[in-house]
């Protein structure tokens, strides 16, 4: 084989190399790429259903239900305008109230029941997630960006 068909042969292989890491890394960037949606958005199907998602607001006052013989907990997440059903089965953050912000992570269900496999409580009463604060304020004023999935994000 002439050197120059070698050298040929070399960059050929090393791209072939280079694009399957790249492609492998944006695959694992994308299947861990969890967004955000508020109640109003879950309402109006712009959230997944075959995907994991966050949804915050918060916790509706009287709407916590606790099963006495496992972990399981049920409570409605709103933003004001919407609410949303989850049900979470695991120990809660000690900031977890009615009333307080609340952030969940997991899939929406076909019955519409949100099924959290983590939840997070703000940690004192000045602090919201810049999402949440955003998906309220927008809320509280029947006002939702069409086409956007997530605050300053388009799909």
């Amino acid at each position: 084989m002439k050197p120059r068909t070698k050298r040929a042969l070399a960059i050929v292989v090393g791209l072939a190399v280079l694009g399957t890491a790249i492609a492998l890394v944006m695959n694992a960037f994308q299947s861990n790429l969890v967004f955000f949606f508020s109640p109003s958005q879950v309402a109006a199907n712009e959230a997944p259903r075959e995907r994991n998602f966050r949804i915050g607001g918060l916790v509706k006052e009287g709407s916590i239900q606790r099963d006495t013989k496992s972990l399981t907990i049920n409570f409605v997440v709103t933003d004001l305008a919407q609410t949303i059903p989850v049900t979470y089965t695991g120990l809660l953050p000690d900031l977890f109230k009615e009333g307080k912000g609340v952030v969940a992570q997991g899939k929406l269900g076909a019955d519409g029941v949100f099924r959290a496999d983590q939840v997070l409580a703000k940690h004192d009463e000045n602090y919201m997630a810049p999402e949440a604060a955003a998906a309220l304020e927008q809320a509280r004023h029947g006002k939702m960006p069409k086409g956007e999935t997530t605050y300053g994000a388009k799909p």
